[in-house]
């Protein structure tokens, strides 16, 4: 059951907007201000603030890997670069929200060019993503939305399949704020689910329903390496953007994680015998598949090696002749 893990109070942000058009705004924005970033950083009054993004990013891969103290010099230097912007030529006139779009311009250029050396930085993170991929196939298989106790009201095909797509874009991008918009993307549909739902005289408005359908999302997405994209968009993301409306969505998913991890039979509305009945019938679903996959493969290369022979032998007639 999932009583133990409900989340904070449901959040009713900008309900008013429909979905499509709050979706384009937020892409229009991070599109614009990474472009607005690039295009001041060309200019050569700003020659002084590109010689200090330069050598951090050399500095900083000259480092072995520490993800802790890594997060913190990266924290630090955003810190430092805002106070440099802000007493530049350049943004004398800037506002707050011109301010926040060059940081995040900034945050998006230093992310994308560390990115190697930041994501999923060691082999023990490489396990974690694949321990949960796995389970998640396997529960695939056979959970149904009844085992987390969702509603039928809050049982939508069509919407949660859009959240699923959400989510799996955390993977497509590299700067953590992009990675964070995914979520944000994909919780925004459940709330909106949630709070149409809470209209109607069969559901009280409340949160309860808002973890289980993002956990149910979340395993039927499967998102590529979930661990190290958290734990990435944790240490990098802008402090002052990790807040209100984006640490709750943030703060579920990692809650989302945690509850896939831990799950067992009493996590869910199943029988002890079934639930094993069933991992234990997916695990041997999987192998089957797995080794048929392989065999189809060496079959494949099997087929080429001998076309590749048969052509190289009809050459050596051909020369021959």
């Amino acid at each position: 059951m999932l009583e133990h893990m409900l989340p904070l109070p449901l959040l009713q942000f900008q309900s008013f907007l429909t979905w499509d058009s709050l979706k384009m705004n937020m892409d229009m924005e991070v599109s614009t201000s990474f472009h607005d970033f690039l295009y001041r950083m060309r200019h050569p009054a700003s020659l002084d603030l590109v010689r200090s993004i330069k050598s951090f990013i050399v500095s900083f891969s000259f480092h072995q890997p520490k993800p802790e103290n890594d997060g913190k010099r990266v924290q630090d230097f955003f810190v430092s670069m805002e106070a440099a912007i802000r007493d530049h030529s350049l943004w004398t006139t800037a506002s707050e929200e011109d301010i926040d779009c060059a940081m995040q311009g900034l945050e998006k250029y230093i992310m994308t060019k560390l990115f190697s050396r930041t994501f999923s930085a060691s082999a023990e993170d490489a396990k974690i993503d694949n321990e949960i991929s796995s389970k998640i196939c396997l529960l695939q298989t056979f959970l149904k939305p009844e085992h987390l106790d969702i509603p039928p009201i809050l049982q939508n095909e069509a919407l949660w399949l859009l959240a699923e797509k959400e989510l799996l874009k955390i993977n497509a991008f590299k700067a953590p704020h992009e990675k964070l918009l995914s979520i944000m993307n994909c919780c925004r549909i459940i709330n909106n689910l949630l709070l149409n739902a809470a209209m109607s005289e069969y559901v009280p408005a409340g949160a309860d329903g808002f973890l289980p359908v993002l956990i149910y999302v979340t395993i039927k997405a499967n998102p590529p390496k979930l661990h190290s994209n958290l734990k990435f968009i944790k240490l990098y993301t802008r402090q002052a953007k990790l807040i209100s409306e984006a640490e709750y969505y943030f703060t579920n998913l990692v809650s989302a994680k945690t509850f896939i991890v831990d799950l067992n039979a009493k996590s869910l509305s199943m029988d002890e015998i079934k639930y094993k009945e069933s991992m234990q019938a997916a695990k041997l679903t999987n192998k089957v598949t797995s080794e048929l996959s392989s065999a189809c493969q060496m079959s494949q290369q099997e087929k080429d090696d001998s076309s590749c022979s048969k052509k190289m032998h009809n050459k050596l007639d051909d020369t021959g002749g």
